[in-house]
């Protein structure tokens, strides 16, 4: 159990880790490239080992140490194998989504199954794309979740029409394998995409390993078969989900928090927008080419689409708390299919320790001012939840995070950092 330490006015400086959105995929196009890529400022995280167990399973060679990973890619050549191959993805639902496309490419029968928590989380319209673009892949428990059996034998291609609704990491695990199909991959999206920066992020790192992806907006893409990823060496730029939680440190104690390792003007990360939000809430900020600076003013509460940047919704409603007036999240439903159900266990934890929010079908109001008591809070083994409830702590005395060791999944550092603000 963690017991946060109150404090005011905190000033620091803070390096920022590497992303995890780009760590997962740099690793798995160095996977698909041909020969040795090297990849630097890696986030070394709970998930991002999965992806890396993942893609070893699959036969291909990946040596990390620390920050630094070398990856020896096989061109998207897999070898034939017969025994089944188990794959364990624990509750990383990134790595369980972009690899079910890796393993199509495959030349065998791969059962990718992972916690109790994943066979919850739907993976339905990426199935049923997989198969409608000649791929065999089979539940092995309740229709529409993990585990599922892949029984590879390559990707033909063609084109697939998915809902968007639900996942933009099913969008990315097809954009990912598209240009080794046996033709063209053109995927409509039907209805509107949730989390689209993540879709750029993902075009991204693929255009940086050598193919390109024809799209119209985030309605059609297209991926030309035969193009092919080639090595490089590729450094990973900070994790701005991870730097959110201390500009939210800043903003509820009035101090002033720099992020290094953070290119305000140059990410693909949507996360970026928080920076706009805390300063319609009241903060000061201050970006430069390779950090952003916070300082944390009289808050108050905004009403917000926060649809492109889902994972700082945790961030958003703990400054919330502190907020004068109501603050309002919208667009954001697909939260009920994280590590936990992020808008009905916030609102629990929150309610707890006396907080006013009230859930919506898509979203939360966060009554801000109201008088909070420190208790013990329960994660969900969510570790967004456990590091936002960290920054309720900096101010209500008492708060203790059970189960802390969550954080390990995107951010293992993080209560080391924390303490030392």
């Amino acid at each position: 159990m963690k017991e946060i330490q109150t404090r005011n006015n905190i000033n620091a400086s803070i390096r920022i880790p590497g992303s995890k959105s780009i760590s997962h995929r740099a690793l798995i196009t160095a996977g698909l490239a041909k020969g040795e890529s090297r990849l630097e400022a890696f986030l070394d995280c709970e998930d991002t080992f999965r992806t890396i167990n993942g893609l070893r399973d699959m036969g291909i060679d990946i040596s990390a140490e620390g920050d630094r990973v070398l990856v020896s890619g096989n061109g998207g050549d897999f070898d034939h194998f017969v025994r089944t191959k188990e794959i364990f993805l624990g509750n990383s639902g990134t790595s369980y989504r972009l690899l079910l496309s890796v393993a199509a490419l495959g030349q065998g029968e791969y059962i990718l199954h992972g916690t109790p928590r994943m066979q919850e989380r739907p993976i339905g319209d990426l199935v049923q794309a997989l198969n409608d673009l000649g791929v065999n892949v089979f539940y092995l428990g309740k229709d529409g979740y993990p585990p599922v059996s892949v029984r590879a034998k390559g990707i033909h291609g063609g084109r697939v029409r998915i809902p968007g609704k639900i996942s933009s990491q099913y969008i990315s695990s097809l954009l990912l394998t598209g240009a080794y199909g046996k033709k063209d991959l053109e995927i409509e999206v039907i209805g509107d995409l949730v989390s689209r920066p993540y879709v750029d992020i993902t075009i991204d790192v693929m255009n940086r390993f050598g193919v390109q992806v024809e799209r119209d907006a985030y309605a059609h893409f297209k991926v030309q078969a035969g193009s092919r990823y080639h090595p490089c060496s590729f450094i990973v730029d900070g994790d701005i989900s991870s730097a959110s939680y201390f500009w939210g440190a800043a903003a509820v104690t009035g101090g002033t928090i720099i992020t290094e390792n953070i290119h305000p003007y140059q990410t693909r990360q949507g996360d970026i927008g928080l920076l706009g939000v805390l300063e319609e809430m009241g903060c000061r900020i201050i970006k430069d080419t390779d950090r952003v600076t916070v300082q944390g003013g009289q808050l108050r509460g905004v009403d917000v689409d926060m649809g492109a940047m889902p994972d700082m919704v945790p961030t958003l409603a703990a400054v919330a708390l502190f907020a004068e007036g109501k603050t309002v999240i919208r667009n954001v439903a697909h939260l009920r299919y994280k590590e936990s159900d992020r808008l009905r266990d916030l609102a629990v934890e929150w309610v707890g320790m006396g907080g006013v929010v009230d859930v919506l079908n898509d979203g939360l109001v966060i009554h801000g001012g109201s008088r909070l008591t420190g208790r013990q809070v329960d994660p969900h083994h969510d570790h967004r939840l456990a590091m936002s409830a960290g920054i309720i702590g900096l101010r209500v005395p008492g708060v203790r995070v059970i189960e802390e060791n969550c954080v390990e999944k995107s951010f293992p550092t993080f209560w080391e950092w924390w303490d030392g603000l």
